[in-house]
């Protein structure tokens, strides 16, 4: 009888001694993880299944990585833990951290309802368990972890005190906003996920937000255009231009947004013109880069207006990393001031289209 006894007490879950709940996210839903529940070859993918056989492969196995990904959830716990496994072991970059490129991201809203930060990871190996926070003051409060940005997510579980009220909020039903770019919407190299712009403005505007930059490839390509035409979206926002050049701009722009025109007459698009290198001005073959693609755009643009397209917004690229050269990691991509900039700056032409004080 001892015996049994014995082996029973090895057997029980943990859960059942009160220590840590374990929560895994996919029970209730991250936000960011669009096209409803059509099929998936992997949970947090950012694209359906189907997109394989359409998209480029490079497309493809980027949509694989979780940028943009978010889970809420509402605890009164004093600790909040994580454990997460991520698809590569490449857990960061030589430009970019572990932190942003495999890391989770802590936010909690304070009394006054405003998103704060409150706790990132430092990942060293592929599966991850860490105390996010600790000594969390007493009190109800919701909470959100933004996923890996430059990784692909394989599991993650928020875990409580057992005693604790844990509540997993469902994904908004508000439309989100589609952010179609480059790295730089993918999130380099951004310190931990919510510091790229694409998190900062869905904290700041208080809405769903979906990512999908993908690392040089993002290129206005028609296939993207027909997934995000699916999505009835709050606003698209195409920042192609980093990996594009004028004459790729000049075949490629207007046909996509007579594209996502069609399918949605009245989604406000937004066109965002490249941000100039930080060393530009000491470069010249990189201005004249820069100036013609945003004559490209421009021109674009004044061709979709003058055809009558409506609810079409622009965002000059000369503001976007600020003036000064320190918004930038590598002279390309932007660090967190230069992502605090670029969200500055698109901050008011996204209120403007979507009609917001």
């Amino acid at each position: 009888m001892q015996k049994l006894i014995l082996i029973l007490w090895l057997a029980a879950p943990v859960l059942a001694w009160g220590e840590t709940q374990w929560h895994d996210v996919t029970q209730w839903g991250v936000e960011g993880r669009g096209w409803g529940g059509q099929e998936r070859l992997r949970w947090f993918d950012r694209f359906p299944a189907k997109a394989e056989k359409t998209v480029t492969k490079s497309v493809w196995n980027l949509s694989r990585h979780s940028a943009g990904m978010m889970v809420r959830f509402k605890t009164d716990a004093n600790a909040i833990h994580a454990k997460w496994k991520v698809l590569s072991p490449n857990l960061g970059m030589a430009h970019m951290p572990p932190s942003g490129v495999s890391g989770l991201d802590l936010y909690a809203r304070d009394a006054k309802g405003r998103w704060r930060w409150a706790a990132a990871t430092r990942p060293n190996k592929q599966e991850m368990q860490a105390t996010l926070l600790s000594g969390i003051a007493p009190g109800m409060r919701e909470y959100a972890v933004y996923l890996p940005l430059y990784n692909g997510t394989e599991s993650l579980a928020i875990g409580v005190s057992a005693g604790a009220k844990f509540e997993g909020l469902a994904p908004r039903k508000a439309k989100p906003l589609i952010f179609y770019g480059t790295s730089i919407t993918h999130g380099a190299c951004a310190s931990r996920p919510g510091m790229a712009h694409p998190a900062i403005l869905g904290r700041r505007l208080d809405m769903p937000v979906i990512n999908i930059g993908f690392s040089g490839n993002g290129k206005m390509h028609k296939e993207v255009g027909a997934l995000m035409a699916e999505v009835d979206a709050a606003a698209y926002i195409i920042d192609c231009l980093p990996n594009m050049n004028a004459a790729a701009v000049n075949a490629r722009c207007v046909p996509l947004v007579k594209q996502l025109r069609k399918a949605r007459p009245h989604t406000p698009i937004i066109l965002v013109e490249d941000r100039r290198n930080a060393n530009s001005w000491l470069v010249p073959s990189r201005s004249k880069h820069h100036d013609a693609n945003h004559a490209a755009l421009r021109k674009a643009y004044e061709q979709l207006k003058a055809a009558g397209v409506k609810n079409l917004h622009y965002l000059s690229g000369d503001a976007l990393l600020g003036d000064d050269g320190e918004g930038t990691t590598d002279g390309s991509h932007p660090n967190d001031l230069g992502f605090i900039r670029q969200a500055n700056a698109f901050e008011p032409v996204l209120r403007k289209a979507l009609k917001l004080k």
